[in-house]
């Protein structure tokens, strides 16, 4: 990889008309590798980068609850809602600056902003572990810095695969947030044996300096596709089948999607999908404790460790797997299915959860049909909104997992409280709110984008590419 090569960066450009998505197809030898090299413009490359990134942000999010009981004994005069509120500062931070960290992306290219958020990630817990004097020192460096750093890598590494992958978006959206699913799976058990030996603290200050060297090692590598290339011999997906994969053949910039309707729909079903998986990933040690499994071991493992372990791997086999049977079988249909099956597993972890058998089981099917919602949502956004803009355009819609955030873990936890700490009543409705957002995938998104694509009029004249701008 030569530090010399340019990235070349399609810019988004503002106005009234949208621009069309086309494409050249790829000569004798991929315009690609010829503008970065043979690795570096390798699109399996690109997408393996990308999963490295995804892998070392994994932590910041999965691995939240095992730290929560030494960040309760060390500030032991705060109620356990404002613990679990660090979680929800993290997660807004991730997410609601997110279009603005795509806009950047998709205008500066993707390395120099991966290099900001992998400079951040590792910041955030160096500072959390070693300066952290009240849990509000943990919402400014866990929340904010850890937070918007993660969110730049997560964008950058989802929209490129989007980007490089348009004969296989849920698959390569799959398996890019698979490594942000299930990267925690392979990481769980030494933070846990790390946390045992040092204390939370400075588990979390040795742990985010190593993963902040590892994202900057992925930015190196990652770019973006240059202007005009395409997979060799794709020609576009069809628009206006009646099953499977539609795709636009215009591309919105984040003011023309704003103005869509469904954008709209697609942002209250992501909010609705998200919560009961959220919900545990922000209060599972907690919801342990309240059905009074969390003495349990199993095989030595303690029960709230191994159940994460599992979790991660069901939420990184999800991601792969609904995302490449979306590419069969369609995103709304699929979107129906797996909503329609969490929210069944969900309702019966009230029933069963005391259980300590069922509660692993029931955890990682949760896991199973919920790590769904990140494949499917960023594909279906390259889908119907195009590419050219994926990056800025998804990051309007993932901040709805900010939105999530506050209702599924200081909610969560607040509405828990209210009930003598049983979180009964948040997984209830989490499970109702799942149902809904399957039967508005099929009933209403889908009818809404087959009509809106079948109609598209003839795109305006494309504008010119600007000049490729250094990385």
């Amino acid at each position: 990889m030569s530090a010399g090569r340019r990235e070349s960066v399609q810019e988004p450009w503002e106005g009234d008309h949208m621009a069309t998505d086309s494409a050249v197809p790829a000569g004798d030898l991929d315009i690609a590798r010829k503008e970065y090299g043979p690795l570096v413009g390798n699109r399996w490359v690109q997408l393996v980068a990308g999963i490295v990134g995804m892998i070392v942000i994994s932590n910041y999010q999965y691995a939240f609850t095992l730290f929560t009981p030494g960040m309760k004994a060390q500030f032991a005069g705060e109620p356990y809602a404002k613990i679990a509120a660090v979680f929800s500062a993290f997660i807004l931070f991730e997410t609601w600056p997110a279009p603005v960290a795509g806009y950047f992306v998709d205008r500066l290219g993707i390395r120099k902003l991966m290099s900001v958020g992998a400079a951040m990630i590792g910041l955030g817990w160096l500072l959390g572990g070693l300066f952290a004097r009240s849990v509000l020192d943990l919402y400014l460096y866990y929340g904010v810095v850890a937070g918007t750093g993660a969110g730049v890598i997560y964008i950058a590494c989802v929209s490129n695969a989007v980007k490089w992958f348009p004969d296989r978006r849920g698959l390569a959206a799959g398996l890019t947030a698979a490594g942000f699913g299930g990267g925690a799976a392979l990481t769980v058990m030494p933070i846990a044996s790390t946390i045992g030996a040092f204390g939370w603290a400075k588990t979390m200050a040795g742990w985010g300096v190593g993963q902040g060297l590892i994202a900057m090692g992925a930015a190196m590598i990652l770019r973006h596709p240059p202007a005009g290339w395409a997979p060799r011999g794709w020609a576009g997906a069809k628009p206006g089948a009646a099953k499977g994969i539609v795709q636009s053949k215009t591309s919105f910039t984040w003011s023309q999607v704003l103005r869509r309707p469904e954008f709209y729909l697609l942002y209250a079903m992501f909010v609705f999908a998200m919560l009961g998986g959220m919900t545990i990933t922000a209060n599972l040690s907690q919801i342990a404790r309240t059905l009074n499994v969390s003495s349990i071991v199993f095989f030595g493992i303690g029960i709230v460790p191994l159940t994460v372990t599992l979790t991660s791997l069901c939420n990184a086999l999800a991601r792969i797997l609904w995302g490449r049977v979306s590419d069969k079988l369609g995103r709304e249909n699929t979107m129906a299915l797996v909503f329609s099956l969490q929210a069944v597993v969900v309702a019966l972890v009230t029933w069963l959860g005391s259980n300590p058998y069922a509660f692993v089981i029931l955890f990682a099917l949760v896991f199973l049909f919920w790590g769904s919602v990140f494949s499917l949502f960023a594909a279906i956004t390259g889908d119907i909104f195009g590419a050219k803009n994926a990056a800025v355009n998804y990051g309007l819609l993932y901040t709805g997992k900010g939105v999530g955030s506050i209702l599924a873990g200081y909610g969560a936890a607040l509405m828990a409280a209210l009930f003598a700490g049983s979180f009964t009543v948040p997984f209830h409705l989490s499970a109702i709110l799942a149902m809904v957002a399957a039967m508005l995938a099929f009933f209403a998104l889908k009818p809404l984008v087959r009509w809106r694509i079948a109609h598209e009029g003839a795109p305006a004249v494309p504008v010119a590419e600007p000049a490729p701008r250094t990385a």
